[in-house]
Parts: C-alpha cells; sequence; structure tokens
C-alpha cells in the first residue's frame, strides 16, 4: 500500500483589511528565496466601485502589513493573478469594470519580490472583456511562451489562452473553448433564491457554459484546461500546438458547483486540483478539497478535505515550489485561508 502523498500540513488565515466587509479571489506566489505573496480583491460587496486588489508577503515566518493597490480608477476591482518572470520581477494581472463582459485588466510589476509594485497599466490597449489570465495562474510552456488562461462570460460562455512570446509585453489569443451545440436563451434565465444567497454579483448568473479554465503541460507542445462550468461537472480541453488551437470542451467525471478551480503539475509529474466537489449549477460551495491525478487528469483520487460545513470555501489558488505546496482561498469570505504542504516527491514509486 502506498504511503500518503502528504507529508506535513500548515494552516494560517489572513485576515481582511481594516474598513473591508468581504475577501475573495485570492492568488499566491512562492518566490526562490522562500517568501509567499498573497493577494485578492476585498471592499464592502462584490461589484461595488469600493473595491480594491490587496496583497501581503510572508518571509520569515511573518506575514507584512495588507498593501492596495493604488491605480485610482473609481470601478470595481476582481480577480488578481500573480506569475513570476524571474526571481525578482513579479507581474500582477487584475480585472477592472463594473460589467464583467466589458472588464479591461491591468496589471504592475514587481522588481523586489513582491514588496512593492509599480503604477498600473492596461494589459492589452484594445482589450474589452479582458485578456491575459482570467482568474487561474499563467504557466511557462517547453518552449518559452506563456500561457494565461482566459475565458468571457457574455450569453454563451467560452474560454481562450492568452500567449506571449516576449515575457508578456504583447499577447495573442488563441482559438476559443466552448461546449459543442451548447443551448443558450437569456429568456428562460431565471435566478433562484438559492442562487441569490451566493454572494456574487448578480450578473454572473446569467450565462452558460465554460470559464476560468486551469492549464497544465504533460508533454512538449501537448497542453490541456480543466474548466468551470454551469453544466455540473469540470470540463476539459486539450491542444497539441502548444495552446494555439484547442478542442471542443468535454465532460469529465469530476463534479462542479460553477464555481472556481485550480490545478498545479508538480516536478513528479502528479495533478493536483482544489474544487468544490458539488454536482449542482450555482450549487453550495463547501466542501472544499484536493485530489491528485496519477495519469494526465483521466482519473482522479480525493486526497484531502481542506475545510467542510456551513458557510463559503472557493475560488482557490494552488502553487508549488519543489515539494511545497501552497494554497489559498476564500474562507466564508471573511478572510483567506493559506495552506502549506509538504508532499513526498517519490510518491508514485513507493509501496
Amino acid at each position: 500500500m502506498k504511503k500518503p502523498l502528504i507529508l506535513m500540513e500548515r494552516k494560517e488565515f489572513i485576515e481582511r483589511p481594516n474598513g473591508t466587509q468581504f475577501v475573495h479571489a485570492s492568488t499566491n506566489l512562492c518566490l526562490t528565496d522562500g517568501s509567499v505573496i498573497v493577494a485578492w480583491f476585498s471592499g464592502s460587496a462584490e461589484g461595488s466601485k469600493d473595491v480594491r486588489i490587496y496583497h501581503t508577503r510572508k518571509e520569515r515566518g511573518k506575514w507584512s502589513s495588507i498593501t492596495a493597490i493604488e491605480d485610482h480608477i473609481d470601478q470595481p476591482h476582481w480577480n488578481p493573478v500573480l506569475f513570476s518572470l524571474s526571481d525578482e520581477q513579479v507581474i500582477l494581472f487584475y480585472k477592472v469594470g463594473k460589467k464583467i463582459n466589458e472588464w479591461q485588466t491591468y496589471y504592475c510589476i514587481s522588481e523586489d519580490g513582491g514588496k512593492t509594485f509599480s503604477a498600473s497599466q492596461i494589459l492589452v490597449p484594445e482589450d474589452n472583456g479582458g485578456r491575459g489570465p482570467v482568474r487561474n495562474k499563467p504557466i511557462r510552456l517547453s518552449n518559452g511562451d506563456i500561457a494565461a488562461p482566459a475565458s468571457k462570460e457574455n450569453g454563451i460562455w467560452h474560454a481562450f489562452v492568452d500567449l506571449s512570446r516576449d515575457e508578456g509585453r504583447t499577447w495573442r489569443k488563441s482559438s476559443l473553448v466552448s461546449i459543442k451545440d451548447l443551448i443558450y436563451d437569456e429568456n428562460q434565465v431565471k435566478v433562484t433564491e438559492s442562487q441569490k444567497r451566493i454572494p456574487v454579483s448578480e450578473q454572473s448568473f446569467y450565462g452558460r457554459g465554460v470559464i476560468q479554465p486551469t492549464l497544465w503541460e504533460s508533454e512538449s507542445g501537448h497542453v490541456h484546461m480543466l474548466l468551470r462550468s454551469s453544466e455540473g461537472n469540470i470540463y476539459r480541453s486539450d491542444s497539441e500546438d502548444f495552446g494555439k488551437t484547442w478542442s471542443y470542451a468535454y465532460r469529465t467525471d469530476l463534479p462542479n458547483n460553477n464555481s472556481g478551480i485550480d490545478l498545479v503539475k508538480i516536478d513528479n509529474g502528479l495533478l493536483l486540483l482544489v474544487f468544490n466537489p458539488v454536482k449542482k449549477n450555482w450549487g453550495e460551495r463547501s466542501p472544499l478539497s484536493v485530489a491528485v491525478s496519477e495519469d494526465n487528469g483521466k482519473t482522479w483520487k480525493t486526497i484531502r478535505t481542506l475545510d467542510t460545513g456551513d458557510g463559503e470555501f472557493s475560488y482557490p489558488a494552488i502553487t508549488h515550489r519543489g515539494n511545497r505546496i501552497f494554497i489559498s482561498y476564500s474562507h466564508k469570505r471573511e478572510r483567506i485561508a493559506f495552506w502549506e504542504f509538504e508532499i513526498d516527491n517519490d510518491y508514485q514509486n513507493r509501496i
């Protein structure tokens, strides 16, 4: 019998900033020196114009003071995403706009490992609807490209990948990813009372399809995504040309409650997925679990429940550095939960 994958675990909380009513949609990044950056959005209510991006940095076991990204844009902020360009250079992407389908993507750069960030700029000048990563982290492909998982919410939801060959200075869109023959009739959309209990911007309810992909590369040029969906299951799409073109999205056996998921491929080839295993469109956002795949995402086994019970445990972000795994997520929208795991890198060969 195999020994456990998880050798050590530690859980802590990052409290919400003073003067804010909620926290949501965290992102995390571990740097080569061992420090960790976490960012999220926070304000009075999701979609309100006072919502801003906040971040903190953990170094030598201590979290720094929580700081807001100051861009003086009087519109709601959403979905920060961290990505490391080099040992010291970190890019922070985020969305700005009242309407989700009209988001613009902004970014700022840190040259000191996430301690301070530059003034913000628009990522793609002609952007309308959000370019670059929509919620989950980009990955570095084997050909050197940066692949950013993206999507658009407007009636039928669809995903795509934004690709950059010049360290994020310019971007080109892949083919679109959608569910084949999906039918959408806006006149038949009804927002239920159970949906209204989920504290999201109401515009989120009026759509159908797949969004917010999470990416991995299995071998050179073979890139894959898992997708959040409105259809009760996580969907998948595959590319054989470094993310330029994609298959139709197809259903997996993994349940999905139309809430965020995230995945990481670790050094020994295992895939780790964090998700709510709830098979219902706009279902409960509890429990929140970690599953592992040893066969490139064909089959999955749950190895850890991070949180369960009443409340929302959602929008996870998962990253790794060697055999250290980092997971952050919204804990009842009151604070950010942060887990660190040490895993057995030789798990597949240990009996």
